[in-house]
C-alpha cells in the first residue's frame, strides 16, 4: 500500500537533486561576462522554474513520507502548473532560437555572422536601440575582445594563425570585421582597410573601427553574435529541462495513485480488494 508513496518520495528527491542543475543553468545564463548576461529578461524565467521545483519537490517528499493527503493535493496542483510552465519554455526557447547560424567562410576556421539570417521576437529584442545598448555596453565591460590577443613565443599571433581560431560568436561578430569586407589583419582587434571604396554593400565594412572602444560594437554582426552565442546556451540548457520535464510527468503520475492511496487510508477503506454493495442483501448465511 505505501510503495506509491515510497516511490513518489524517492522521484521527489530525485526531482529535488534535479532542480539544482536547472536553479544553476539559470545562474550561468545570468553571470556569463562575454554575451547574454545583460538578457535578464531571459535567464530570470529559469531560476523561477528551477526555484519552484525545488519548493514543490520538498512538499510531494513530506507528503508522500508522512502521508499528508492536503500536501499531496497542493503538490499535485503545483507540478502540473510547473509541468506546463516548463513545457510552455522549452517550446519557446527552441522557437526564438530556430533560425540562424554562423556562415562558413573560405580558408577561415571560424564562420560568420549576419543579422539577415535570424528572424523572429528574439531578433527583434536584441537588435532593439532599448535593448542593444545595454548588451552593448555587457560586451565592452566584459572585454571580450581585449580576451582574444594571444602571444606566442613572445611575438603577436600571424593572421594565418588567427584564421585557424575557433573563435565563439561573440569574438567573431563583434570584435573583428566581416571577412567580405576585405580588411587586413594586423592583429585581434585592429585591421586596416585596403580600399574603401570597393567595400560591398554590408554596411558593418563602414561601421568598423581600430579604436578599441568602438571595434564593430555598432555592426550588425556583433548583433548576431550575441543571438549565436544565444541560441548555443540555450540548447545546452534546454537538454537539462527536457530531462527533468520526463522525469516530473513520471514523478506526477505516480504521485496520482499515492495521493489516491493517501485518500482511501484517510477513509479506512480496503486497497486492492473489489468491493459489492447490495440493495437488497441475501438472508441466507452460510
Amino acid at each position: 500500500m505505501r510503495t506509491s508513496n515510497h516511490l513518489i518520495g524517492l522521484l521527489n528527491f530525485l526531482t529535488f537533486l534535479l532542480s539544482i542543475p536547472i536553479l544553476a543553468g539559470g545562474i550561468w545564463l545570468s553571470t556569463r561576462a562575454n554575451n547574454t548576461d545583460c538578457m535578464s529578461f531571459l535567464q530570470w524565467p529559469l531560476i523561477f522554474i528551477g526555484v519552484s521545483i525545488m519548493v514543490v519537490s520538498l512538499a510531494g517528499i513530506a507528503g508522500a513520507c508522512y502521508r499528508n493527503t492536503f500536501l499531496m493535493y497542493l503538490y499535485l496542483w503545483a507540478m502540473f502548473i510547473i509541468i506546463a510552465v516548463l513545457i510552455g519554455f522549452i517550446i519557446f526557447a527552441y522557437a526564438v532560437t530556430d533560425k540562424g547560424s554562423g556562415r562558413p567562410v573560405l580558408n577561415r576556421v571560424y564562420p560568420d555572422y549576419y543579422l539577415q539570417d535570424y528572424s523572429g521576437w528574439l531578433k527583434d529584442r536584441v537588435a532593439s536601440d532599448s535593448y542593444w545598448g545595454k548588451i552593448r555596453s555587457c560586451i565592452h565591460d566584459s572585454k571580450a575582445c581585449a580576451k582574444t590577443g594571444r602571444v606566442v613565443a613572445g611575438y603577436p599571433e600571424t593572421a594565418d594563425m588567427y584564421y585557424l581560431r575557433k573563435l565563439n560568436p561573440i569574438q567573431s561578430g563583434c570584435c573583428k570585421p566581416p571577412t567580405e569586407c576585405g580588411y587586413i589583419y594586423v592583429n585581434e582587434t585592429v585591421w586596416n582597410p585596403v580600399n574603401s571604396a570597393a567595400f560591398p554593400s554590408n554596411l558593418d565594412c563602414n561601421r568598423w573601427s581600430n579604436d578599441q572602444e568602438q571595434l564593430c560594437y555598432n555592426c550588425d554582426s556583433c548583433k548576431a553574435g550575441v543571438l549565436g552565442s544565444l541560441k548555443k546556451s540555450w540548447r545546452k540548457v534546454s537538454v537539462i529541462n527536457i530531462v527533468v520535464l520526463i522525469i516530473l510527468v513520471i514523478a506526477y503520475v505516480i504521485a496520482c495513485g499515492a495521493f489516491k492511496n493517501n485518500k482511501r487510508m484517510d477513509n479506512d477503506e480496503p486497497y486492492g480488494a473489489t468491493r459489492m454493495e447490495k440493495a437488497r442483501p441475501t438472508r441466507i448465511h452460510f
